[in-house]
């Protein structure tokens, strides 16, 4: 049997092989196959990664207890996952990044009033945003398209009515926002119309 630094030192090893393939995986698929959305995708790497990794640990790690293995697969899919949301889901998804990228594209700054503008007139149609958030939540399960009308499925009800729950009740009542502390992103929806607004389906 492996002494206890001898198991540590091979974990580690494995861990950043793991890490290695994960990131070979993610970049073959992202620079040479479709990708219908990007966290779904940079999961699946992850899980290749690990099924590849997991190969290799039945013929290397026969020292390692099976509880061990078990523990190293966990390890590595919680890897993964942290990859998938905290990398390129982010950065594609990021308004505070195109914030800092957009300063960049304009010389350094804008002037504090015309940020709104540049939101409305700029981030959306260059990040395609309306395009892509239909596609993920297609891809999701929670939207249908039919006759031109974005519906809820089932699914989508249930998770809009579980994200306004956690939302009023779990998230922070006191959030600096614009320099004063303000509950306003608790309920958005607050001062909004009740009433018909036009752009209703049937």
């Amino acid at each position: 049997m492996m002494d206890n630094r001898h198991k540590t030192l091979a974990a580690l090893g494995l861990t950043a092989l793991y890490a290695t393939v994960l990131v070979a995986v993610y970049l073959f698929h992202a620079l040479w196959l479709p990708v219908n959305v990007i966290f779904y995708s940079a999961m699946l790497d992850a899980l290749i990664a690990v099924l590849l990794l997991s190969v290799l640990l039945v013929f290397v790690g026969r020292r390692f207890s099976g509880f061990e293995k078990g523990l190293l697969v966990t390890i590595w899919l919680l890897c993964g996952y942290a990859f998938a949301l905290s990398g390129p889901t982010v950065l594609d998804r990021s308004l505070s990044f195109y914030l800092l990228e957009k300063l960049q594209q304009r010389g350094g700054g804008i002037r504090a009033d015309a940020i709104e503008q540049v939101f409305v007139r700029e981030y959306m149609p260059e990040f395609r945003l309306v395009d892509v958030r239909l596609t993920e939540q297609l891809e999701s399960g929670t939207i249908t398209i039919e006759n031109g009308c974005v519906k809820l499925t089932a699914k989508g009800k249930r998770l809009a009515s579980f994200s306004r729950f956690v939302r009023q009740n779990l998230l922070a009542k006191n959030r600096l926002l614009a320099g004063e502390y303000s509950d306003d992103l608790v309920d958005p929806f607050k001062n909004s119309q009740t009433r018909a607004v036009g752009y209703e389906c049937g």
